[in-house]
């Protein structure tokens, strides 16, 4: 499209303080009566005005009987129809050539959307609203004090945050793609080197205990074949010495009888030097006792290294019993039992009640058993102690005495019971009134107890640091139950 005005003709126009393209004013005709034609003035300004402004234009020369035109207004289009304007006046917004009727087509102005209040083009943005309208709507609509602005700029100004976005999504692209190329595949690569570290090094270490364990298996059996050979012989010697003494026996024996039977008076009387001395002989062979010498010696089996091992194993690799809990009825009214029946915890004076009387109830000592009772194979259980300065644990048969002050009812003092004692930060080991000190870096938060009834072994284990804390050997004869004592704070049976 090719205009006919020249630069001399355009009026730069202000709207709310913002620079609006400056737009060309059309001729108008100065003969007649003033008339006004909104339906044309409307049709103009949608077909014609640019997207950058919309304003009351006014012909050069104008401005001398009008004045000049408020910059800071948006247009004010009911001004066409003023009854004092002299001479018809006619506004058409029209585009401007090259590069501004370039701008235009590239903004969308020219889509054909019109506003459907005013029939205009959708040329002005108002950013109020958030929404597109017409100058009509800018200058004298619902958006006049609004904040406005030109489509074409605000689609510059969009376009312009475009490109900064996508800018900034590229520099994103190239870092992620730097990110995969170099940092993930150095991650791979060290990643796939740790793991072969980490791999070689539990191959090598389990190896080397491995090796470890089958020699100290191939150790122990050759004690076990040596205490077992070392047994026999002694058995075979007794067993030849006492033949042999039995021989004798038996030699002096019959002498004395055949004297016996077959000797008159006289001949006995004359034998009686005879007699004596066989009888002195015989008597010179001692009563056989037992001796130690003659058992097998369970202890050579000890072995450090098998027993933490062996520790680890039942205690840490194995879960402890999930219904190993505090019998209630034998829980001392002293104590204070968790709704779980995991938690035993010691009351001060003012939180004790009366608790219901039972046969198997502590009432004097802080004690308590477990519900289950053990007599075969080997069971461990965990108990934490962190916070307690003074409890105890270990097992007691049934026949522990309930009742009283006395040692018979308190653990570790008498033949029934088998305990480790922690108080005022020593530790020891106590049964049948007998204490054991037990020198200990640091008291352990967490201690495990194990129970092995075929070997006779009960043995006290702190699965932090591996250590075996303490390990008594007996003879058990009857069942025997997880045995407990708090002083202080409170203790509790774990899962694991």
């Amino acid at each position: 499209m090719t205009s006919d005005l020249n630069d001399s003709d355009l009026i730069p126009v202000s709207l709310h303080g913002n620079d609006v393209e400056p737009l060309p004013a059309a001729a108008v005709s100065d003969g007649g009566k003033s008339t006004c034609h909104p339906g044309e003035g409307e049709s103009q300004a949608g077909e014609k005005a640019p997207a950058a402004a919309a304003g009351t234009l006014h012909a050069p020369g104008d401005e001398e009987t009008r004045g000049e035109p408020d910059r800071n207004q948006p247009p004010d289009h009911s001004a066409n129809c003023s009854s004092d304007m002299k001479g018809d006046r006619s506004i058409a917004l029209q585009q401007k050539d090259g590069a501004q009727n370039s701008d235009k087509e590239d903004t969308g102005s020219g889509s054909g959307d019109r506003c459907a209040d005013h029939e205009s083009q959708l040329d002005w943005y108002c950013s109020t609203e958030d929404r597109l309208i017409c100058s009509h709507c800018a200058a004298t609509g619902t958006c006049k004090s609004h904040t406005v602005t030109p489509v074409f700029k605000k689609a510059a100004d969009m376009r312009n945050k475009l490109v900064d976005a996508c800018e900034k999504l590229q520099l994103r692209a190239v870092g992620v793609e730097r990110f995969m190329a170099e940092t993930l595949l150095v991650k791979k690569q060290a990643a796939l080197g740790s793991a072969a570290a980490a791999r070689e090094t539990l191959v090598q270490r389990f190896n080397l205990i491995r090796e470890a364990c089958e020699s100290e298996e191939q150790r122990l059996l050759e004690v076990v074949h040596g205490e077992e050979e070392r047994t026999q012989q002694a058995i075979l010697t007794q067993r030849v010495h006492w033949a042999e003494s039995l021989k004798h026996i038996s030699a002096a024996r019959g002498h004395l009888v055949q004297m016996l039977t077959e000797r008159d008076d006289l001949q006995l009387v004359n034998s009686t030097q005879e007699i004596l001395e066989r009888v002195e002989d015989a008597h010179s062979i001692l009563e056989p006792q037992d001796s130690g010498k003659l058992n097998f010696n369970s202890s050579c089996v000890q072995s450090p290294l098998l027993l933490g091992m062996w520790a680890t194993a039942a205690l840490v690799c194995r879960a402890a019993p999930a219904d190993l809990t505090f019998n209630g009825r034998t829980v001392s009214p002293l104590l204070g039992l968790s709704e779980d029946g995991r938690t035993l915890r010691f009351l001060p004076k003012r939180a004790r009640q009366p608790c219901e009387y039972s046969p198997e109830r502590f009432d004097k000592w802080p004690n308590a058993l477990a519900g289950r009772s053990f007599s075969s194979g080997t069971h461990s259980w965990l108990v934490g102690v962190r916070g307690s300065g003074a409890f105890k644990l270990g097992v007691s048969s049934g026949r522990i005495e309930r009742k009283g002050q006395g040692s018979e009812a308190r653990l570790g003092y008498n033949p029934h019971s088998w305990v480790l004692s922690h108080y005022e930060g020593d530790f020891s080991f106590s049964h049948a009134g007998r204490h054991h000190s037990l020198s200990l870096l640091r008291g352990p938060s967490t201690i495990g107890v194990l129970l092995d009834c075929q070997a006779g072994q009960l043995l006290f284990f702190d699965p932090e640091s591996c250590s075996v804390l303490y390990s008594h050997h007996a003879s058990f004869t009857e069942p025997l139950y997880p045995a407990f004592a708090v002083a202080d704070s409170s203790i509790t049976l774990l899962s694991h």
